[in-house]
């Protein structure tokens, strides 16, 4: 054995032999292993397969292959927020690092945008202003001066001509006409004149003698501005105004003092009617709903019943005036049930000779013609009307471009955006004010627009904010030439916003009613306007829809909208590193587009906090996008849409999961029902517990202990539950009893 171990212990090594061995077996392992990763990961996410293909030639096989097995993705290295540089190579041999944005093609995989067939019609058009100046009425001359010299009008509109002479003759009406026809003075000249010429003098403790009620603050607002103007030259009659979000305090106050003309929101005013003591309705001369669809469709049906059953207790008689510029089915419930032998004006029926200012009695305007038409409305002669098709991941670059077109290289432009939720209105507030204005917290100085800031402004207006913020963005907005207001339909209705040249629609409206009171903040009185609305091309039938109800469109091509983005160098593609002169063309619209693009998902995804707040704009939009009604839901389908492109148009790069409409509420509701399962059940166990005159408390302990413990086994449960509460004592006793 020992001559046998001898050599074995004292044999010579080969120098090669073992490492050529195992230099091999490495060999073999590392090159399976690329295999497999190659396997598992056909495509990486960090460059394009050219990109990766010119990195790797530069490398021998066997690095390439270990460079290939690097290429895994694990953990949090996806959380990439920022753009990453690839190393790209060139003629020379020498590599050269630019950015290598994470972001897919605007302009691959877009559905194809139909040919949009549009029906010509003849829209209904009403005469805004006749030849009939307000001195021909029979006013009082202070009244008439306030109006040509503080409001600047000389001639009465149509509705104002045909409205004040049945009003001051005390009958009830119904009041019809487009928006921004004047419809405000055509019952607060009335009003002024009949109190200030009354015998008695109004003293301000008497009390209200006028009631106004309007849809929303703004309108609120607006009007006590207007009454205000007119009250000038009749100190002794105190105008006031009761809206929500302003202090109860306060406005009790307002009432003990006195109000003669009260203008209110029907809600702050049945909150008034039921805890406020001093406010009274015994003098009421005037009730005037302005806006009167919209408080309906608001869900202000039941707030309208308690105020009128509260009139009617203390008043009986009084002049009764409802206006609209749409006459619904719920305009003409509410007509019957608060007027009395009412003249209905309507300026559309004019041609027909179906109102009279004499105060003759007219035919009754119905919703429905009587050849079972939907119902025309009228629209200003002087607005244009615009329709674009847009898919969705281009949605967002096309209103940038759009807004910047008009706000930036046009002088003077004053633009309103709709949105359908407050969601969305902050999230483009936001996403605007920090990329195109080039404020802090965006990204790099090198991706801002340059002049961006010199003419733009932003502005948001919806009903989550605080009052006094609305109130002060209401008034800017107001006395501003130019910016851009972002806003819901808060600010669709009534309000008279000087100056606004342009409104976009960027999210279909529900009826073609609402897009009527949206395009309306515009062409008011005479003057120029012009209204977009953009449509996916899934939607492009909404344009016939709107065309039954004879309004007429002209399409704008999204390319033409794009193209504005040429005239800016801010968005040259040069920081993609090409060094080849570009050619204006349909190739630079695309290139400048991406980096707006790019621009927009770069800030997104610059924090978590900014990609959970577009998460929630996408999933309000979603919500929304539910809500159209069963008329609309063949254009309107919320199963219609592609989701990872409407991701898109949040600066997303990829589609969140469960987002769905079924998925938010299913899940939604388990939540609450096991909220409601659990509070019950803890509020039984207590009650035992309390019940019981024995009981130490103990068992209280016991049962959430049971609770964090039900996925363990029957058996072992109770007594890992005793035993951890119980001394060691009782954990004996515990155990004889046990089974």
């Amino acid at each position: 054995m020992a001559a046998v171990g001898g050599p074995l212990l004292h044999v010579p090594k080969s120098p090669t032999a073992a490492p050529r061995t195992l230099s091999g077996s490495r060999r073999a392992q590392a090159r399976r292993q690329a295999e497999a990763t190659k396997r598992k990961h056909p495509a990486s996410r960090e460059a394009p397969p050219a990109k990766r293909r010119s990195e790797a030639s530069f490398l021998p096989a066997e690095k390439a292959a270990a460079k290939e097995t690097q290429r895994t993705f694990k953990g949090k290295a996806q959380k990439t927020f920022s753009p990453k540089k690839s190393s790209v190579g060139v003629s020379d041999g020498t590599r050269e690092q630019k950015p290598c944005v994470r972001t897919s093609s605007l302009f691959k995989n877009n559905p194809e945008i139909p040919e949009l067939h549009r029906p010509v019609v003849k829209q209904v058009q009403e005469k805004v202003f006749t030849s009939d100046a307000f001195h021909e009425l029979d006013l009082h001359p202070h009244l008439i001066s306030t109006i040509n010299t503080v409001l600047n009008m000389t001639r009465m509109t149509s509705v104002q001509k045909q409205s004040i002479p049945v009003l001051l003759e005390g009958r009830d009406a119904l009041v019809r006409s487009q928006t921004g026809s004047g419809k405000t003075l055509a019952y607060c000249i009335p009003v002024v004149q009949s109190l200030q010429a009354m015998k008695s003098k109004i003293q301000r403790s008497d009390g209200p003698y006028a009631l106004v009620l309007v849809p929303t603050r703004e309108l609120a607002l607006q009007s006590f501005d207007t009454v205000q103007k007119l009250l000038k030259p009749f100190t002794w009659i105190v105008p006031g105004v009761l809206m929500g979000g302003e202090r109860r305090k306060s406005e009790k106050a307002r009432l003990r003092k006195g109000i003669n003309i009260l203008i209110s929101t029907p809600g702050r005013l049945v909150d008034h009617i039921k805890s406020t003591k001093n406010i009274h309705f015994r003098r009421i001369q005037w009730l005037i709903l302005d806006e009167a669809d919209r408080i309906l469709d608001l869900g202000f049906e039941k707030d309208i019943t308690v105020i009128l059953n509260a009139i009617n207790a203390e008043c009986q008689k009084r002049q009764n005036v409802l206006l609209s510029a749409t006459l619904t089915e719920g305009v003409t419930r509410l007509a019957d049930i608060s007027l009395l032998n009412p003249v209905r004006i309507s300026v559309l029926d004019q041609h027909h000779g179906q109102s009279d200012p004499k105060g003759r009695e007219v035919p009754e305007a119905s919703p429905l013609s009587a050849a079972g038409e939907p119902d025309s409305f009228a629209i200003p002669e002087s607005l244009d009307q615009h329709v674009t098709l847009v898919p969705s991941k281009l949605r967002l670059v096309s209103l940038a471009a759009f807004i910047l077109q008009q706000c930036k290289f046009e002088k003077d432009q004053k633009m309103i955006v709709f949105f359908s939720s407050c969601e969305l209105v902050e999230f483009h507030y936001h996403l605007f004010v920090q990329t195109l204005l080039g404020r802090s917290g965006a990204p790099a100085s090198g991706q801002l627009l340059p002049s961006a800031a010199t003419r733009l402004k932003f502005l948001r207006l919806h009903g989550n904010m605080e009052q006094e913020e609305r109130t002060a963005v209401f008034q800017e907005f107001s006395h501003s030439k130019t910016g851009v207001l972002l806003c819901t339909d808060v600010a669709a209705r009534g309000l008279d916003l000087p100056q606004v040249t342009w409104i976009v629609q960027y999210n279909a409206p529900s009826s073609p009613a609402e897009y009527i009171h949206r395009i309306g903040r515009t062409a008011r009185i005479g003057c120029r306007g012009s209204s977009l609305l953009i449509l996916a091309p899934s939607e492009a039938e909404y344009v016939n829809s709107l065309a039954s109800h004879k309004i007429n469109v002209s399409e704008i091509k999204v390319e033409d909208i794009l193209s504005v983005l040429t005239r800016d160098d801010g968005f040259k593609g040069s920081r993609w590193g090409s060094q080849k002169s570009r050619a204006a063309g349909p190739q630079e619209i695309r290139e400048r587009a991406t980096v707006l693009q790019t621009v927009f998902e770069d800030y997104v995804h610059s924090s978590e906090r900014r990609v959970s707040w577009a998460k929630k704009a996408l999933q309000a939009f979603i919500r929304a996008y539910a809500t159209y009604p069963r008329e609309l839901k063949h254009i309107f389908h919320v199963r219609s849409l592609h989701l990872g492109h409407v991701a898109k148009s949040f600066g997303l790069r990829d589609a969140p999961q469960n987002l769905s409409v079924a998925a938010v509420k299913r899940r939604q509701a388990n939540l609450n029902r096991a909220d409601l399962h659990k509070k019950t059940r803890s509020k039984h166990r207590l009650a035992e517990i309390l019940r019981s005159e024995y009981s130490s408390g103990m068992e209280a302990g016991v049962a959430k202990v049971k609770k964090q413990n039900k996925h363990a086994e029957p058996g072992s449960q109770p007594r890992s539950a005793v035993c951890n509460r119980r001394p060691a004592s009782a954990v004996g006793k515990t155990k004889k009893h046990s089974p």
